[in-house]
């Protein structure tokens, strides 16, 4: 009997994957009809947390992973647990707790490994490595966590590029938060993808890397320093200002500082930040990055009750210098930064394709005492230890349990704006994939599980039903079938909580070195396909 060609055979698997395939979307279908922020922009993704006991640890969610891992940025005193982050009526919430965690670090010092304690528990999820855009706005509505007059706790939504991923050090090492498109000699040892070089799918004169774009960061008032409570705006970008540098809680210099922000009611320049010295050895490796911020006044209503979050995010058009960054709260102007700001270094606004992240931290250098005042020997910053309360800000340990709570996220693009991780202008799957091992942590086999599609152990009784609301418990997108969750199509995770999401229209796939072929269909139309979606 004459064989099938090899081909054709291909060509009849696709038409039964395709044919099994439920289209799905980045847009939660609970998302209510409303009309966009701005005129001439749509809806691409959503999320609205609607169902109950959500997991977004790895490999539970398309466009969510809860970190569950050490944070060893910015001072921080807490430990990432997907178990912090979840949902329940209707509201995504991110809870931060006392909670003791020992885990192996190594000393700076002495480069032995040992173990370390940190104290409190928070959550972190992040979109990294599934939802990316590049120009769009994001809309967040939120309600701060623990009271407004009591200080740190560290609630944030923000954005960054895709090649670094936040709290993996490695990753973000000479790529955080580079924008600059330069072949400058005196840069680029700090910027590991120079404009000086080429590679993984760009040429000389691309320079790469990850800017971070703060739609919001929580400051509560203290009875420090901190009289009121603030949320700061910020991008945060590389080359940083070199000479003349503003002085912390001061002013800057006319002409030694980026210029023709413009502000809001109640916003005002950011004077106790202006970004950080990343030292590196030799000391031609160092670099300096900046951050260009406003400080926005709060009330307790932001503590107390939900409230609109919004950044645009407006690319250069072809050969022009006219991108902007537009911050707004409850619809009201916030603060502005317009791309020739960013001309005293050359940096660029951004054009990296950035991913979300939404979290709370717990960091000894916001909100807290600092330095320590003289004489308080806390070493721990435990609330249990009594030699600590000097150490923190009036009321911190009272203020735990607290919860971020957060109703909606939302992204709207127009047309020239574009959806994925890894674009045809700005790749990242190739780099990523060559340097897998900086986005994981030890014990890791690869930086994220593949999506779970049901597989969780489930309790029923003899009719079939789920006899115990518990976390053996399917969701709402699944059935109990001889123990283990069924999920329903539409559904993933392990117990079929999480609704199936996928970009909805056709994004660039960057197919790396993975051979491509072209099959021609019954209607002619021809498709690329990869051949590892058809063995």
């Amino acid at each position: 009997m004459e064989q099938m060609p090899h081909q054709i055979i291909k060509f009849i698997k696709l038409i039964l994957l395709l044919a099994t395939t439920v289209t799905s979307s980045m847009i939660d279908p609970t998302t209510p009809k409303h009309d966009p922020p701005l005129p001439n922009y749509k809806l691409v993704m959503s999320d609205e947390f609607t169902e109950d006991s959500r997991d977004f640890a790895d490999g539970q969610d398309n466009v969510w992973t809860a970190m569950d891992k050490n944070d060893y940025t910015n001072s921080a005193l807490h430990y990432y647990k997907p178990k912090a982050v979840t949902t329940k009526d209707g509201k995504l919430k991110i809870r931060t707790f006392k909670e003791t965690t020992s885990f192996p670090a190594e000393d700076v010092k002495t480069s032995k490994i040992s173990s370390k304690n940190k104290y409190y528990t928070s959550g972190m999820i992040q979109s990294w490595n599934k939802f990316c855009f590049t120009g769009g706005i994001v809309s967040i509505r939120a309600r701060l966590p623990g009271n407004a007059f009591v200080g740190g706790l560290w609630p944030a939504s923000w954005m960054m590029g895709n090649l670094a991923r936040a709290t993996y050090v490695g990753s973000s090492d000479y790529m955080w938060p580079w924008s600059y498109d330069k072949c400058n000699r005196e840069n680029q040892n700090g910027q590991e993808l120079s404009g000086c070089n080429e590679g993984y799918h760009w040429d000389v004169g691309k320079g790469r890397g990850a800017p971070e774009i703060d739609i919001i960061e929580g400051m509560g008032a203290t009875e420090l320093k901190i009289t009121t409570p603030y949320v700061s705006t910020s991008l945060q970008v590389s080359p940083g200002v070199k000479d003349g540098r503003p002085v912390l809680g001061s002013k800057p210099v006319k002409g030694r500082w980026y210029e023709g922000m413009e502000y809001g009611v109640n916003s005002t320049l950011n004077n106790f930040f202006y970004g950080v010295l990343l030292e590196h050895k030799p000391k031609s490796y160092s670099y300096q990055s900046d951050a260009i911020s406003a400080n926005t006044q709060l009330g307790e209503t932001h503590f107390e009750e939900f409230h609109d979050y919004t950044v645009v995010w407006s690319l250069d058009e072809e050969g022009g210098n006219n991108g902007s960054l537009e911050w707004y709260m409850d619809g009201n102007f916030l603060y502005r930064i317009k791309s020739p700001s960013l001309n005293i270094t050359g940096s660029k606004m951004p054009d990296e394709p950035m991913y979300l992240i939404l979290n709370t931290a717990i960091s000894s250098t916001w909100g807290f005492p600092a330095p320590i005042p003289d004489g308080c020997e806390c070493e721990s910053y435990s609330c249990e230890d009594p030699k600590c309360k000097c150490a923190f800000s009036p009321g911190f340990c009272e203020n735990l349990p607290a919860v971020f709570e957060i109703d909606h996220v939302r992204v709207y693009q127009r047309e020239g704006e574009t959806l994925g991780c890894s674009t045809k202008d700005r790749p990242t799957k190739l780099f990523i994939e060559g340097h897998k091992e900086r986005y994981m942590k030890e014990g890791d086999v690869s930086p994220l599980k593949p999506i779970a599609v049901g597989g969780g152990s489930c309790t029923y009784n003899l009719s079939g039903d789920v006899s115990n609301p518990s976390s053996t418990t399917c969701g709402v997108g699944g059935t109990c079938d001889k123990g283990y969750c069924a999920c329903k199509e539409g559904w993933v995770g392990s117990m079929c909580r999480n609704r199936e999401k996928s970009y909805d229209e056709e994004v660039w796939r960057d197919p790396g070195n993975v051979e491509e072929i072209e099959v021609k269909g019954p209607s002619g139309v021809h498709k690329s396909l990869l051949l590892m979606l058809l063995l």
